[in-house]
């Protein structure tokens, strides 16, 4: 039960992230373009009901996350996230009523085969429940810096692949952040109850990196087209979320001769998302 629970989990945040994807991004392209970054996006979203439809579905997915994360290894659960995008294209398809061809279904099965391939031969383990101070202080500066300077390069570009693939890499790596501060605040709220999870910086924080990760989501979504926003953000996620748990969680991986299959699964998945990104249905009309 050990692995059973935080997958199980995991899978319904990914559904549940799946259904927000298509909800949102039909919202957020119904509300002007802008070139620069601007928080009245929000205000514009929040007239239409399909966002907050979508918005709803974060909220399942976000506890659906927050359980996974507090039953199992953060390098376990986030590369799970993976099968957000053939799920998102299922949903878009079947929402539009449209059939995947054959090379669709072969895709959406590399990313499965994939990603359990490379997870049953990574098989993350151990790890601790919390990360020290200056474990911390470490992995904040460094993703701070990574996301500034991906969506600084991302909006001084016009609409198109450039824009939208490095908006979708500093969201992935808000994310990642999130999902490890999230992984912290609830270790605290094991250990501590609900006064140490409402009295902890982290709570604070992971609520903070999801309110950026959202909002430059929506700017991704807007930037250009899925086939460059959304590989870096799916991809992105995961490896980001997998270095953030050897480093700040000390979480273990195996290697030696297992790097040879985690490799091969790496390698379907990318594949995988590519060709989903490149030939998938338009989300706004499952085309």
């Amino acid at each position: 039960m050990g692995v059973v629970l935080p997958v199980l989990f995991a899978l319904l945040a990914a559904l549940s992230n799946a259904t927000a994807t298509v909800l949102q991004r039909r919202a957020a392209l119904t509300v002007p373009q802008s070139q620069g970054f601007r928080f009245s996006l929000i205000a514009d979203l929040l007239r239409r009901p399909v966002w907050l439809g979508g918005m709803l579905a974060v909220v399942v997915a976000g506890a659906g996350q927050a359980a996974a994360l507090a039953t199992g290894p953060l390098s376990l659960v986030q590369p799970l996230f993976v099968l957000e995008l053939p799920l998102a294209l299922l949903l878009a398809s079947l929402s539009a009523g449209r059939r995947l061809p054959l090379a669709m279904w072969t895709a959406v099965a590399g990313v499965v085969v994939g990603l359990g391939v490379a997870l049953a031969a990574a098989a993350p383990y151990g790890g601790h429940d919390q990360v020290s101070g200056t474990r911390w202080l470490s992995g904040l500066v460094a993703c701070a810096a990574a996301a500034v300077l991906l969506a600084g390069a991302g909006l001084r570009r016009p609409v198109g692949k450039a824009r939208a693939g490095c908006l979708g890499a500093a969201t992935a790596v808000c994310y990642a952040l999130t999902a490890a501060l999230m992984k912290d605040s609830m270790g605290v709220l094991d250990t501590h109850g609900v006064t140490g999870f409402f009295t902890a910086w982290q709570t604070y924080a992971f609520a903070a990196a999801g309110v950026a990760a959202v909002l430059l989501l929506e700017h991704s979504m807007q930037g250009g087209p899925l086939v460059a926003s959304q590989p870096a953000l799916t991809l992105g996620d995961a490896t980001v979320s997998l270095l953030l748990g050897v480093f700040l969680y000390l979480e273990h991986l195996r290697t030696g001769w297992w790097l040879l299959p985690q490799l091969l699964g790496v390698a379907l998945v990318v594949l995988g998302v590519l060709t989903l990104a490149r030939r998938g249905v338009d989300l706004r009309t499952g085309t």
